[in-house]
């Protein structure tokens, strides 16, 4: 007899493993696609000075890594970094805490399979770096949460950063594509460099809008309902549910693709053949471990609630609700 609580797993796995295309989907590839067949013509014609860039921005739950993945790992033209193969077109890597430099270039040596066995300096670490890329013959370096380049840096150090991201796309032997992505903050290293900012493109994952995305999500909670083959309760699929739906992931794409995720775990846990909006509530509940009142599936007047804050109580809910003093 098979464990319900494994199928259960599965089944949220599968879910979490699929992709569903939108529409920033479809201009992030647009102009990844552009980009990419734009360096390999320059490249067969002998033509190449430098590389161009994209950025990709967007909230904490947007989507945008989850979008770089699925592109980099289904994209029938291009081959990822691995260590079956020699050449990769794209290196992909998370920006390390704390994000210096010499701790961002050694964490790009190591992933391109160059481990650094002693200590060096942040140049010298950046020469073996553009050196290894030559090698593998990167196209493009991938740099996820970039912002983390900029924050908490003094000027200096802001400075060099981006000289070092310059001097990769201008390499004289090998010019490598850069493709940032992070949080909104990461404007503020594009903006320190009008040469820097000129070399890239800037995608923006917008937050999801009331007016126009509704019947997407309704779209959505019917997507993976059919997936899991579960029954989404029509209640759910309303104008006004989806509306709260959109405010408790807080306008983010990534994040109502999880709450749906958690609300079909919710009621399949409660060997329910439906699920519907107590499920979701119970959803949000084990993700922010909140009081009811401050549940955006359970209280009437939900547009006040800060869905993304945890933990939140009774002295939440007070401090919440008063307003200079007066009541709201």
């Amino acid at each position: 007899m098979s464990d319900p609580h494994k199928n259960i797993s599965e089944t949220v796995t599968r879910l979490r493993g699929m992709f569903i295309r939108h529409d920033r989907y479809s201009i992030l590839e647009a102009e990844f696609d552009r980009l990419l067949y734009q360096r390999r013509a320059a490249q067969e014609a002998g033509a190449v000075s430098e590389a161009p860039g994209l950025a990709l921005i967007g909230g904490s739950g947007s989507g945008k890594s989850t979008a770089l993945r699925w592109l980099f790992a289904r994209h029938k033209a291009l081959r990822p970094l691995s260590s079956e193969y020699e050449h990769a077109d794209v290196a992909s890597f998370m920006v390390p805490s704390p994000a210096t430099l010499k701790q961002v270039g050694t964490s790009c040596l190591h992933g391109l399979g160059y481990p650094l066995r002693r200590s060096a300096t942040a140049g010298y670490i950046w020469s073996l770096v553009q050196n290894s890329l030559c090698q593998r013959q990167v196209l493009f370096l991938h740099l996820d949460e970039a912002q983390d380049l900029h924050i908490n840096q003094n000027r200096p150090e802001r400075q060099a950063v981006v000289n070092t991201l310059k001097s990769l796309m201008q390499n004289a032997d090998w010019p490598t594509g850069l493709i940032l992505s992070g949080m909104p903050s990461l404007k503020h290293l594009l903006n320190q460099d009008a040469q820097l900012a000129r070399r890239i493109s800037v995608l923006h994952f917008r937050p999801l809008d009331p007016a126009i995305d509704l019947k997407s999500i309704a779209g959505l909670v019917k997507t993976y309902a059919d997936a899991a083959q579960i029954l989404a309760d029509s209640s759910s699929l309303t104008p006004e549910f989806t509306r709260r739906i959109l405010h408790a992931a807080a306008s983010e794409f990534g994040l109502v693709v999880e709450l749906i995720i958690g609300a079909i775990e919710d009621a399949m846990l409660r060997q329910k053949q439906v699920f519907g909006p107590q499920n979701f509530a119970s959803a949000f509940r084990r993700r922010s471990a909140c009081i009811d009142d401050l549940n955006p599936f359970l209280r009437s007047d939900y547009s006040s609630i800060d869905a993304r804050l945890v933990l939140t109580n009774d002295s939440d809910l007070g401090h919440e609700l008063m307003v200079g003093g007066q009541s709201k």
